[in-house]
């Protein structure tokens, strides 16, 4: 699937995967809210033999045929902060 990859320029290292021929289409208008003006970063193509650095491909693909989008956000730290 050739896929194209968008940066939120409101949410720090989120990043937002879409099918090239569909775009934004089926992205929901309330997740478009959250994550501000985009930014296309990349297009890629997308398939079992490739790898991502911070997510399954396999997983990726899933999301984008079901949903219409994937959508990577940063990894926890693992680091809970405690509140006085």
């Amino acid at each position: 699937m050739q896929c194209l990859v968008y940066k939120s320029l409101k949410q720090f290292d989120y990043y937002l995967y879409v099918n090239k021929d569909e775009e934004l289409q089926r992205v929901p208008d309330g997740l478009k809210r959250l994550l501000g003006r985009l930014q296309k970063v990349l297009e890629l193509e997308l398939g079992s033999g490739r790898t991502l650095a911070q997510a399954d491909v396999e997983e990726v693909l899933r999301q984008i045929e079901e949903r219409g989008y994937y959508l990577q956000m940063p990894p926890r730290t693992g680091v809970d902060i405690p509140v006085a």
